[in-house]
């Protein structure tokens, strides 16, 4: 079962309210630790992955004697501490030689991980290009169908993912875009024979996957003479071999539980996050706007304040206004003018005249 801790006031049940899931989750932050034992080949590795990964990124100076595959308290600890969800461990011991562990957690605790070899490893110093701008959001490309197909891989797909993976957009200038990070497999000719989808049976013999390639392109627009246009890579480093080992698969309920899409407040729903409602946007200043489609409005029954001057006259709902009845009858105003006219000459002529 998950646990579930209670805010003791009212600073920690804001500090749990932050930390919640959510539908766009913020930039996940990764933590780069160093085992007891580490060569020449792993500091490089690590020091050059946290340059991809700046500024979403903590560095431990320091050596720490950690054994995740035995105990991973420590990972939880520092998860917890540090508001991180993503490790990157470097060990290199006789048995496993330039190791890297990626983990991931949730809820500050250990999810999954994957031990990968370093094989080969091209620093980003040999290549004497231009280098991509820090923080800016990669393209990942991964060029293979077992990213698709074979567990063991769908992890690797899905760690690194989340590890290079920056803030969620809706879009992106081009100039924005500054590198590529391509992710490849060898060529396993006896395993393409044998099974091309690689099966359940040859998932644990870890001596007959094939190697994972991870290459660092940065982007170069050119123009083409048209509106789009034409592009060009170049190599920025590093360049990466590496070759599966250990594993460790998530926990059904934990990760059904991270799966989980949370509730949406009802002001997340005004501010157009989560599933789009028809006739309904947000503008840029983040109000919301609405379109609300009615019938054709009769405005002649349209209900106005009743004012003496406006009320209209027995003959104008008829329609008869100025015009004389169908029985040959004057109206009733025309019948009025003519007893003014009558009442106006017969005072004229009885009144006396004045000077």
């Amino acid at each position: 079962m998950l646990r579930t801790v209670k805010p003791r006031n009212a600073r920690s049940k804001r500090a749990l309210e932050a930390r919640e899931a959510k539908e766009v989750e913020d930039v996940r932050t990764a933590i780069f630790v160093k085992g007891t034992h580490t060569g020449e080949v792993v500091n490089g590795v690590m020091k050059e992955l946290m340059a991809l990964k700046r500024p979403d990124a903590i560095s431990f100076s320091k050596k720490n004697t950690i054994h995740p595959f035995e105990d991973a308290s420590s990972l939880e600890f520092w998860a917890g501490k540090n508001d991180a969800s993503m490790f990157l461990m470097g060990q290199s011991t006789k048995k496993r030689p330039a190791g890297l562990i990626i983990a991931r957690t949730f809820d500050s605790r250990l999810l999954d991980m994957c031990e990968l070899g370093v094989d080969k490893f091209v620093s980003m110093a040999e290549f004497k290009t231009p280098k991509s701008t820090p923080g800016h959001k990669p393209m990942i490309h991964f060029a293979s169908e077992l990213f698709d197909t074979h567990p063991r891989f769908i992890q690797v797909k899905s760690l690194l993912m989340d590890l290079f993976n920056g803030e969620v957009i809706d879009s992106i200038c081009l100039p924005g875009l500054e590198h590529v990070i391509s992710v490849s497999i060898a060529p396993a000719p006896a395993l393409q024979t044998a099974n091309p989808i690689l099966g359940d049976a040859q998932e644990e013999d870890v001596q007959n996957l094939p190697k994972i390639h991870i290459r660092t392109y940065t982007v170069k627009l050119l123009p083409s003479g048209m509106r789009v246009p034409r592009v060009e890579l170049m190599e920025m480093g590093p360049f990466l071999d590496l070759s599966l080992r250990r594993h460790q698969a998530a926990d059904p309920e934990m990760w059904k539980a991270a799966m989980r899409r949370p509730k949406l407040k009802k002001q997340d729903l005004e501010k157009g996050l989560g599933k789009k409602k028809k006739n309904m946007e947000v503008d840029e200043m983040g109000d919301l706007r609405g379109r609300v489609h009615i019938a054709k409005q009769d405005l002649d029954k349209l209900q106005t304040r009743k004012m003496k001057g406006l009320k209209s006259t027995p003959a104008e709902e008829d329609g008869s206004s100025g015009r004389q009845r169908a029985g040959g009858r004057p109206s009733t105003e025309k019948a009025k003018a003519g007893l003014r006219v009558i009442v106006l000459i017969v005072w004229s002529c009885t009144c006396p005249s004045r000077g």
